[in-house]
């Protein structure tokens, strides 16, 4: 018995060390792994359930399955995923989730709508998120039908009683309460919402500042929903320099400035986040909510492309108009040849290798990007318990 304990020791600590450091397993630990594995008592990171949830940026598919017209299933996205197809994610290759999960060695997770879905692969996690959706119900009324954060919390209590069926109540539960979950809102609720068009119903109805304060009134309703539901570690991102995507650009900007509006409504927005986040934990005695703070991510290549070798920040690598900011994606519009060297693969989403950049930050980021935690050091402390 204290052979067993052993080896599960120096394993724990190699899976923290695998996860602080980015090192690779040495033999060594290869074969205390495999001792482990034929005792009958191994632990397995890849095991661990992943969810998402949220808008475009973490979308991997659902759209796909919905009537609307926010949808990214024909080429040129995809061009760099592996397949080389579209899959529905808004990139030319892998989203956030898709390369958190290859940096966990865990499976990546399919779209909840996805007919795959099944069996066993539930029990690896399951995508909910929805292009164009927003923290409010209004937002992205423009893109029909589309599956909203509310009813993507219906999806996930769905999800766990088909998961009962599988392992049973109490086993769904451990699994969901062990899990990893990322959730991404915010944007679409100003750039698809409050600025959409002048003089929108909700700039009427509400000052900046005051329309700051009720998104994030509504968020806390949501994440707390999200906590009810079993969600034990959860990653939340703010909003990233909105008024910096090409997208606003062509719209605003006259020398490539961001558009001051937006920018401010994101100064406002994200402090208040961290601190809700902040709150929540508290109000629960433990780190539930972590914020990671996407603006700083974003805005370090966007200020400075050239030192995380972009040769641009301002021009989409697809699209047509100025900075490559009008309208869709398509097999007509302007495409760079080169996306690595891109920081925006369209109008609006960063290109694969600025979400690599992304997702080096929310795993090893120090303070600055976040908080009270990063997703490294999450990891070594859960594999421990």
């Amino acid at each position: 018995m204290a052979t067993k304990y052993i080896i599960i020791l120096v394993f724990t600590q190699q899976i923290s060390f695998f996860y602080m450091m980015s090192s690779s397993l040495s033999c060594f630990s290869c074969l205390v792994l495999l001792v482990v594995s034929f005792s009958g008592l191994s632990f397995k990171v890849e095991g661990r359930a992943f969810f998402v949830f949220g808008d475009s940026l973490v979308d991997n598919g659902n759209n796909n399955y919905l009537i609307t017209s926010a949808r990214a299933d024909s080429p040129p996205y995809g061009i760099d995923y592996p397949t080389h197809r579209a899959t529905g994610r808004f990139s030319n290759g892998l989203n956030i989730p898709d390369i958190i999960s290859e940096q966990l060695g865990m499976e990546p997770t399919l779209p909840y709508l996805a007919p795959q879905l099944t069996g066993d692969r539930l029990l690896v996690g399951a995508n909910f998120a929805s292009a164009g959706v927003g923290i409010l119900n209004d937002t992205g009324i423009q893109f029909l039908n589309i599956i909203r954060i509310g009813k993507q919390l219906e999806y996930f209590e769905q999800y766990q009683r088909r998961v009962s069926g599988l392992i049973g109540a109490e086993q769904t539960e451990q699994l969901v309460n062990s899990a990893l979950v990322l959730i991404t809102l915010g944007g679409n609720d100003f750039v698809n919402n409050y600025y959409l068009v002048p003089f929108s119903a909700r700039s009427r109805q509400f000052s900046l500042p005051d329309y700051v304060r009720y998104l994030i009134s509504e968020y806390r309703k949501v994440l707390q929903k999200l906590y009810d539901l079993g969600g034990r570690r959860v990653l939340v991102t703010g909003t990233g320099p909105i008024g910096c995507v090409p997208a606003e650009l062509a719209q605003r900007s006259r020398t490539g400035e961001c558009s001051v509006e937006l920018e401010r409504a994101a100064a406002l927005f994200n402090p208040q986040l961290t601190q809700m986040l902040a709150d929540l934990n508290s109000q629960l005695g433990a780190n539930v909510f972590i914020a990671a703070n996407t603006y700083t991510m974003n805005m370090d290549f966007i200020s400075n492309p050239q030192a995380y070798g972009f040769v641009t920040s301002k021009i989409a690598c697809c699209g047509q108009g100025p900075y490559n900011g009008i309208g869709l994606c398509t097999p007509l519009s302007n495409m760079c040849p080169n996306r690595d060297i891109y920081a925006f693969w369209d109008p609006f989403h960063p290109s694969e290798r600025a979400n690599r950049i992304i997702v080096q930050h929310i795993l090893t980021g120090s303070s600055n990007y976040m908080n009270p935690m990063n997703l490294s050091t999450i990891m070594a402390l859960d594999s421990r318990t």
